[in-house]
């Protein structure tokens, strides 16, 4: 007769041998060309409104910056914006971005964003929603999006 300790040991090894063997598992998924791809590339277009572009503007600040730096500290800006599956702005868009991002920090220009993706057309349908931090000092970045069914 084995021992409590004996049978907790041996549980306790089981439990980490099958979580080990199913997280390296899952890491390891090799996409298939011949399936269809879950993962592409959008690109943002976002215009903010001058005061001059009314027909164009994508995007509009609802709140100035504070001017307690070199930055737009504080702005809010609220959009409704094309994305495309290029770089060119009057490419046919896939989906638009609405939401809003405000600039946090006072030293250098950094944005947080909150939106939903809107996918309406005969190829994507659906909404994705995206939040977090952007330090515009990086330049374009992309984003990653794992997520295979």
């Amino acid at each position: 007769m084995r021992s409590p300790v004996v049978k907790s040991c041996c549980v306790l090894f089981l439990i980490l041998f099958l979580s080990r063997h199913y997280s390296v598992s899952a890491t390891k998924k090799i996409l298939n060309p011949k399936k269809p791809c879950k993962r592409f590339i959008l690109h943002y277009h976002d215009i903010l409104f001058d005061g001059n572009d009314v027909a164009n503007a994508t995007s509009a600040a609802t709140a100035n910056a504070t001017k307690l730096g070199n930055t737009d500290f504080g702005k809010l800006v609220v959009f409704d914006d094309p994305m495309t599956k290029d770089q060119h702005l009057l490419s046919h868009p896939v989906a638009r971005a609405q939401g809003f991002y405000f600039y946090d920090m006072k030293t250098t220009y950094n944005a947080w964003f909150a939106y939903t993706l809107v996918f309406n057309s005969s190829d994507y349908k659906g909404t994705l929603n995206i939040r977090g931090g952007y330090d515009e000092g990086e330049g374009e970045r992309p984003v990653n999006c794992r997520g295979d069914r």
